[in-house]
């Protein structure tokens, strides 16, 4: 019988199959291969002919504002979603403030910053990582590291606070799997892959193109969702790609375009070309903090988020990244220690932003999380992954106390861990509560699948 062989076209300009290779697999590979090499001549060829048509448009060639989007609608239209739909929002925002989360990647050993003084479980389990002589007095018998004296005067005030073993049944020993739950407010399937921050947005009304900003270069997993947020590492980084020459023209062509052609992505663009007025505008004179503040390390993004609030961006809830905190060896507790220098950078840090605020402060509170603790014994010169970690809130407005929620103490550990006493996104939810005004009905819609229970944290 003979044998018939079909031939199967996979591009215009792709051979068939049979034709690239002896080896079926093989020849699949190289198929694919000149299908791509192939897809990306086209799209390269898409962007010539824009680049080619904006030159023209420059130069006066005759290129009209019809044939410019007849000619490159669809490339347009990407470019103007990609860096505008981001930002859609109108400017008249409901809520009032900035909500701040720090998020401390690598897992925060929360007993080397805050911990119940002279406890024995510690003596015995960690006698290398207790907390020294210098360290702070805080509520309900516990102290807090020396590392933290640049925040003292907050701590006295009333504005500086403390949540011991949090944790959620949700998280794993995993950094991934934990952070991942953590930035979304739950599991990926029980939020769809959207972030805590960005549902909450939804409660606080319209804003700025700016309610929503991440201070780095990528985009945290908590602002990702259906509100957009721009993702930034200084101010002076947002502006149009391309030539300074052609930036302004750019500007200029893009707004015209973009007007009057009823349809949703105008109002996103006319906010994406706000938020780039306000932007360049804010970075066009050199940033002056208040007298005697100075920004160092971490305080560098506090520093970007501190010239949008005093230029009046009006952002409302906002996100910076720290590394450094998986300590398995080398963690040092005291004065010298690997961990001792990074709480320290941080609490400098957030001390600068406050006083650099100064009245706006107010109006700001900054939480400070980790995906999750560690271990309560040292193993050695470290800590292990574990549970019931420490959350930090730094507020304009007075707290319920400088050791707030529920706990119980260390003589029953859970595997070796601090216990959960306080749910984290119970806590996360109060801090925003408290800082925004919401009900309970509203931070229920940010945390999928569990049932949100109130905690006092504020007077």
């Amino acid at each position: 019988m003979e044998k018939t062989v079909h031939t199967f076209p996979l591009h215009p300009e792709c051979p068939d199959v049979r034709r690239l290779a002896d080896n079926p697999a093989e020849a699949l590979l190289r198929a694919e291969a000149d299908i791509v090499a192939a897809e990306n001549a086209a799209e390269a060829d898409r962007y010539r002919r824009l680049e080619d048509l904006e030159e023209a448009q420059q130069d006066g060639r005759g290129v009209t504002r019809r044939t410019f989007v007849a000619g490159a609608a669809a490339t347009a239209t990407a470019l103007a979603t990609a860096q505008f739909v981001t930002t859609s929002a109108s400017f008249a925002a409901t809520k009032t403030g900035t909500l701040i989360h720090v998020f401390l990647y690598g897992g925060l050993d929360g007993l080397s910053l805050v911990a119940p003084a002279d406890d024995p479980v510690l003596a015995r389990a960690r006698p290398d990582l207790l907390l020294g002589n210098d360290a702070l007095a805080v509520g309900r018998g516990f102290k807090l590291t020396s590392a933290f004296k640049p925040l003292e005067p907050w701590l006295r005030s009333g504005q500086l606070g403390f949540i011991p073993g949090v944790s959620d049944p949700r998280l794993s020993r995993s950094h991934f799997q934990a952070a991942d739950a953590c930035n979304l407010g739950g599991l990926p399937g029980e939020t769809g892959g959207r972030g805590w921050l960005d549902s909450l947005v939804d409660s606080l009304g319209k804003g700025t193109a700016f309610r929503s900003v991440g201070i780095g270069s990528t985009l945290p997993r908590s602002l990702v969702g259906t509100n957009g947020a721009l993702s930034m590492n200084n101010v002076g980084s947002l502006r149009l790609n391309g030539s300074d020459k052609y930036r302004e023209a750019t500007e200029k062509a893009i707004k015209g375009l973009f007007t009057n052609i009823n349809h949703p992505v105008e109002e996103a663009v006319q906010a994406g070309l706000g938020a780039l007025t306000t932007a360049q505008k804010l970075a066009a004179t050199p940033y002056q903090p208040a007298g005697g503040v100075e920004y160092r390390g971490v305080g560098n993004a506090f520093q970007q988020l501190a010239q949008l609030i005093k230029g009046g961006a009006n952002v409302r809830v906002a996100t910076v990244g720290m590394g450094g905190y998986d300590t398995h060896e080398n963690q040092g507790t005291r004065d010298g220690g690997q961990l001792h220098r990074r709480l320290g950078e941080l609490a400098s840090a957030m001390a600068a932003f406050f006083t650099d605020l100064g009245d706006r402060a107010a109006d700001v509170t900054i939480m400070v999380s980790s995906e999750f603790g560690r271990r309560v014994a040292s193993n050695g010169g470290g800590t292990d992954h574990g549970h019931g970690g420490v959350v930090t809130v730094l507020s304009g407005r007075k707290l319920a106390g400088s050791l707030l929620g529920k706990w119980d103490g260390l003589n029953d550990l859970d595997s070796g861990d601090v216990p959960e006493y306080n749910n984290m996104f119970n806590v996360y939810g109060s801090v925003a509560q408290g800082r925004f005004g919401l009900t309970n009905a509203e931070v229920d819609k940010i945390f999928p699948r569990m049932k949100y229970a109130p905690m006092k944290l504020y007077a």
